[in-house]
This record gives C-alpha cells, structure tokens and sequence, in this order.
C-alpha cells in the first residue's frame, strides 16, 4: 500500500444495514470522499446489460471491467453521490431490481475485482476517502485507519429497502423485497472471491434500533477518540 494523505475509513455490511447513509454522512462530517463501491460494480452490471453480455462469460466480463471508464463524484453539498458510466450520469439506473439481481455475476469474477480494487486504492491513497462495501475492511483496505462493520435485522434491513425503492418510484412487494435481501446475504457470504465477512479488528454496530444520526454518531465518536 502506497503512503495515504489523508484518513482511509472502511464500512462492510450486508445490503440494507445502513453503510451508504452513514458512509455518506461521515465524509461529510470529516470532509472526505465518500466512495461507493458497491455503485462501481452495478455500473458494470448496468453495462454488460446494455450490451447483452453473456453475464457467464468471465473473460468478457473482465474485458468489459478493463475498458470502461466509471467515475463517482459529490454533488456541493456533499451529501449525494453522482455515478457516471463513460461519462453518462447512471445514478438511478444501477438501483433497479434487474441490476440487483444480475450484480453478483459481476461481483464474484476475480479479474473484475482487481480492476476496481485497484481504482479504489488509488482514490484512497491519493487523498483519504469513507469507502463501503462487502470486503472493503478486507481486501481494499486491510489496513485502513478506521474499520466499521455494519449489521441489521434482515426484515428491518428489508424494509428500508423497499421504503427506498417505494421513494424512488420502484414497484415491489415488501415480501419480494425480503426474499432478495435473503439471497443477496447468501451469495455475498459465500461467494469465492472478496466474500462479506467481519474483519477481525472491525467495529460492529448493531443499527436496527438506531436511527440514521444516532448510528453516525457512534462511528464518528470511535474516529474521534
């Protein structure tokens, strides 16, 4: 690892536990990039999508990973996170149910992964960043300043998730939702390559009776002590 300027905070979770949010609002606080990693590989998965990709095809995959361009910027406020895919904005694209579905084909392929490790370490080195994810405390950033590890109970975790869809004008039941959560759980934790699993030195923080500021709250009070 190259030598940081600036702070490298790590948060892993299983979908729905809050790392966005909270990843969000402690860049903000902090004053630092907040990169999502998990939007990196959905833009991907959005691509191989648009061109019909064999999503089985690894060696596709991987070539698709190797000349595409994806880029995640704050807007003034620091409080949204804008997903550009070859310089066209695809923010809302990559959060429909067919790239939630389709996103663990993308994840699971070794040579995809070194691709965007290697753009998340770069981004981090240069100038410090909140990076969230499902191996991040892991693989990205082993050795990060900070490492958090987010949880939730999976119908609570369910449930934010269709209040999110249901806000973004997305249609799903909440049982369809819950039934996806269960799947992605099982295919993060046991997938081969950069698996969900808590870092040994990784703070867990049970977020199912915290609301948004009261979680922020505890992760900056750990940062700050």
């Amino acid at each position: 690892m190259a030598k940081r300027k600036g702070l490298v905070i790590a948060i892993d979770g299983p979908a729905g536990s809050g790392k966005s949010t909270i990843s969000k609002l402690v860049a903000k606080e902090l004053g630092l990039l907040y990169l999502d990693t998990g939007a990196m590989y959905r833009a991907l998965t959005l691509k191989a999508m648009r061109e019909n990709i064999n999503l089985e095809d690894e060696n596709a995959l991987v070539e698709l990973a190797r000349k595409t361009k994806i880029e995640l910027t704050m807007n003034e406020k620091r409080d949204e996170i804008k997903v550009f895919l070859d310089k066209q904005e695809v923010t809302y694209d990559i959060r429909t149910p067919e790239v939630t579905a389709n996103i663990r084909y993308i994840a699971k392929v070794p040579g995809v992964r070194e691709c965007m490790v290697k753009v998340q370490r770069e981004i981090g080195e240069k100038d410090g960043a909140v990076l969230e994810g499902r191996d991040t405390t892991t693989v990205v950033f082993p050795d990060a300043d900070y490492k958090f590890y987010l949880d939730a109970d999976l119908k609570e975790r369910a449930k934010r998730r269709f209040d999110e869809m249901t806000a973004m004008g997305m249609k799903a039941s909440l049982e369809e939702v819950e039934k996806d959560a269960e799947r992605r759980d099982i295919s993060d934790k046991t997938r081969k390559v950069g698996a969900l699993k808590k870092a040994k030195d990784a703070i867990c923080i049970d977020t199912t009776r915290l609301t948004i500021n009261e979680t922020a709250e505890k992760v900056l009070r750990e940062i700050r002590k």
